[in-house]
């Protein structure tokens, strides 16, 4: 017998004449704040578990508890993924400052886990990965963001932001490649600093089993290579560029770009141009504009929202294909997520929004103490 989730209590809102009293829902799965009288949100009239009445479908999404229209929302964040300014959407819509503010951050959030649910989980076969950092202007300062990119599907593997460009940062942005990683041997391409060489060499070796006692020694795969494309500037303006080959040897690296089709030399432009991307649609990061960040948490809120949309929403030119002879259209459009096989079509910013992430399996919790005198449930007899 499978085992169940365990009970869950939840709280079911009922608005009396004066003022709103809670009274408890007892639920044996998934359940959700629900609302009797007044209902808060998008509701259906499903009843889990037994409860009574309807429950949130929106629940998990950035549309649970929403005092607005959906559709509204999803235009406005449309809007700010696509380098709209806040103040722009407050004067167009008549929406307060901190509305706008707290469904960024919802959507962010959100976009966050879809990531981490369907990227990072060492599926995507990377082969070659190219990672840069760029720094955004903030309200008493700057910050640094550092993002990473599979350079064969386009594919935006995450971004950490941190107010130092140090060993912390990077190392944090190599541990998020690492997790979509199916295997470390890939060929990395990044700039001249130096903490790339310490976070990557770092987080990606393997430990040696050898079968004598104690703890195996960690080294990196052989399939493993590292590269860094190390500029010269003079008065601002760059008068050299040096390849550096830090890991493998030039020949095996050639190889892999010319099978990934990705350059015939060492090169960053790839994550350049998705710098270029992110500065054009996260209206913090334009140059020389008035859209200057407040927090940190609303520049990490609209890089997720980016990202992900980036990743799931968006067609990108150099990953189309022709169509079939006998399909009207001439080219087959496709996101980087679908040339990684993650989806198989392009999704509608509604859509992610509305992706709910299952629950993790339930694990029973060890007992502690003397064991039953009866065997549990779904033992064997």
């Amino acid at each position: 017998m499978q085992l169940r989730h365990p009970i869950t209590w939840r709280h079911r809102w009922t608005r009396g004449p004066n003022a709103a009293t809670t009274r408890t829902v007892r639920s044996g799965a998934w359940s959700a704040v629900t609302t009797s009288g007044s209902t808060v949100g998008r509701l259906g009239g499903t009843s889990v578990g037994g409860a009574s009445g309807p429950f949130a479908e929106t629940i998990g999404t950035p549309f649970y508890r929403l005092h607005k229209s959906a559709e509204l929302a999803v235009l406005v964040l449309t809007l700010l993924s696509h380098g709209c300014p806040t103040q722009a959407i407050v004067a167009a819509f008549g929406l307060d400052e901190r509305t706008v503010a707290r469904w960024l951050a919802g959507a962010g959030a959100h976009c966050q886990r879809v990531h981490e649910h369907l990227v990072e989980q060492g599926q995507v076969d990377l082969q070659h990965v190219q990672a840069d950092e760029l720094w955004v202007k903030q309200v008493g300062g700057k910050v640094w963001m550092a993002l990473a990119l599979a350079v064969p599907t386009r594919l935006w593997l995450g971004g950490v932001i941190s107010g130092s460009r140090d060993l912390p940062l990077i190392t944090r942005l190599v541990q998020r490649v690492r997790a979509c990683a199916v295997t470390p041997a890939i060929l990395v391409c990044v700039d001249g600093l130096a903490s790339y060489v310490t976070a990557f060499l770092k987080v990606f070796r393997q430990p040696l089993c050898t079968g004598r006692r104690g703890r195996p020694r960690l080294v990196l795969p052989d399939g493993f290579q590292f590269a860094q494309v190390v500029k010269h500037a003079a008065k601002r303006r760059v008068i050299g560029v040096t390849q550096r080959v830090v890991r493998g040897t030039l020949a095996g690296i050639e190889a892999v770009l010319t099978a990934t089709a990705t350059g015939t030399v060492i090169n960053t432009a790839y994550i350049e141009r998705l710098n270029a991307t992110f500065r054009a649609h996260l209206a913090p990061l334009t140059r020389r504009g008035r859209a200057i960040a407040h927090t940190e948490a609303a520049l990490t809120a609209g890089m997720w929202l980016v990202g992900t949309a980036y990743n799931f929403c968006w067609p990108h030119d150099s990953l189309r294909r022709l169509a079939p002879d006998h399909d009207p259209r001439k080219w087959l459009y496709r996101t980087p997520a679908m040339a990684a096989g993650l989806t198989d079509h392009c999704w509608s910013l509604d859509e992610l929004l509305r992706f709910q992430i299952p629950l993790p399996r339930w694990v029973p919790r060890k007992r502690r103490g003397r064991p039953p005198k009866h065997p549990p449930l779904g033992a064997a007899a």
